[in-house]
């Protein structure tokens, strides 16, 4: 069998999205107009992303022992993804995720994640293998966050930790460990402890705050504004990559655009080591403003 070249530690969840017309308020109900299931979880996510832009993607995940689980396995099998150590459990629920999507392709989303809250680090010693020979490792804040500082501490190639959903108190180890920290915009504000974040000059300070804290090179997403990055070898320095635009008649769902983004930039991390951040983040950013012009989540991730 062929080297993997993305390793991804972490979630596996259904998706139940409702598209409405707009949002709902508390406490208000809202006729919608259309629904499906789709598979999602950021793990999942990411893996199937950089496998449909061609990368050799494997997955370290949980699953139920039940219809969802199964339906799950069967689809990433089909997406071409190695399976070996994605691991249902019978007495454990596959993790859901309830979405609305509103006409103008804003979203909120609640999940519960069931079987994801029993990976551990003994999954790590488990997939040895794929640790040892792969060459780009994604993880999120889905799972356990003990599982997943095993996984970082047991990897020696390059590593992202996309930190979401975000946490307030971020562990330091966390951001050390990561070779790239990747957040969007939100979830940099959470942990910067910032009000806001809404335009490229308050993103690079947030970027500034999060190498402070220890990361070794920091991109947060914005959006239809692209990406901003900057590393620890070069304080004070950030860059700015504008993103496509896509008029907004166009976007259909945001839905699993910052997954996308991720799984794009792991592949082209895997398979051009080389080449320079910056491109790989103008890859990433195109794969991601694709994916918002059409419905779901892993359904939008576009082919190369």
């Amino acid at each position: 069998m062929a080297q993997t070249e993305v390793l991804v530690f972490g979630s596996a969840i259904i998706d139940f999205i409702s598209y409405t017309p707009r949002l709902p308020r508390p406490g208000e109900t809202l006729h919608g107009h259309r629904f499906q299931t789709g598979y999602g979880g950021k793990g999942a996510n990411q893996c199937v992303a950089a496998a449909r832009q061609g990368s050799r993607t494997a997955l370290v995940a949980k699953l139920g022992a039940d219809s969802f689980g199964s339906d799950y396995l069967r689809h990433l099998r089909e997406e071409r993804v190695n399976v070996d150590h994605v691991e249902q459990l019978a007495d454990q629920t596959t993790g859901v995720a309830q979405i609305a999507v509103s006409d103008g392709g804003e979203n909120n989303i609640i999940i519960v994640v069931g079987a994801n809250n029993q990976l551990s680090s003994s999954d790590v010693s488990a997939a040895e293998v794929l640790f040892r020979e792969a060459k780009v490792l994604v993880c999120q804040l889905e799972t356990p966050i003990e599982a997943t500082l095993t996984a970082l501490k047991s990897f020696r190639g390059v590593s992202i930790v996309n930190a979401a959903p975000a946490m307030a108190d971020t562990p330091p180890e966390l951001l050390q460990l990561a070779s790239i920290f990747c957040v969007n915009e939100s979830e940099a504000a959470l942990m910067t402890q910032m009000s806001d974040i809404g335009n490229v000059e308050q993103a690079e300070d947030a970027v500034g705050k999060l190498i402070e804290a220890g990361a070794n090179t920091v991109i947060i997403t914005l959006g239809k504004l692209g990406a901003v990055f900057g590393s620890a070898d070069s304080k004070g320095v950030c860059q700015h990559v504008a993103a496509p635009d896509v008029l907004p008649e166009k976007v259909v769902d945001t839905t699993g655009a910052g997954d996308a983004f991720i799984g794009a930039l792991a592949h082209n991390l895997a398979r051009h080591p080389n080449g320079q951040l910056a491109d790989h983040i103008v890859a990433a950013c195109a794969v991601a403003s694709q994916s918002v012009q059409l419905p779901g989540t892993q359904s939008s991730f576009p082919r190369a």
